[in-house]
């Protein structure tokens, strides 16, 4: 199982992968309400290198980026959630609306991100091909997002 890490822990362990050769992939999320699509989109990443790391956004950062309504659950339940996924090895917090100085930081191998982007909308995308590393846009699980079940959970209530 994974742990939540600061970013200057994180540094010192991407240090260490590197140099025993791991291909490093990164991406980030609210991941608000974890479902089915988070899942399947997190384990295509870690296909793709040998070490996942996930980035979490603080619940600041979702306020500003879905509403005052979000998040639904804390920063710390949503990390321990994404540290207990066989398919992660570290996670972190990140209070911007963007991981850029995360990825400045780390300089990942491989960025991914589901497939509801496109590399051309990604602020990532330029700074990622700056250092050589790869942007990955992954399959989206169409019928599954955490909108959906919130919004399925609050007319259920409301009935």
């Amino acid at each position: 199982m994974a742990v939540t890490v600061s970013r200057s822990q994180l540094a010192r362990i991407v240090a260490a992968h590197r140099r025993a050769g791991r291909r490093i992939v990164f991406t980030n999320g609210c991941f608000d309400v974890l479902h089915r699509g988070h899942v399947s989109y997190l384990e295509q990443a870690k296909r793709l290198g040998d070490v996942l790391i996930v980035a979490v956004n603080d619940d600041a950062s979702v306020r500003r980026l879905k509403g005052p309504d979000r998040p639904v659950n804390t920063v710390d339940d949503r990390a321990a959630v994404l540290a207990a996924l066989e398919c992660v090895d570290h996670v972190t917090q990140f209070g911007e609306d963007t991981p850029l100085a995360l990825i400045t930081l780390l300089t990942p191998d491989v960025y991914a991100k589901g497939g509801d982007y496109t590399p051309e909308m990604l602020p990532e995308t330029p700074v990622v091909h700056s250092f050589g590393g790869a942007v990955h846009v992954l399959d989206y699980v169409s019928d599954q997002s955490t909108t959906a079940v919130i919004d399925r959970i609050r007319s259920s209530t409301t009935a």
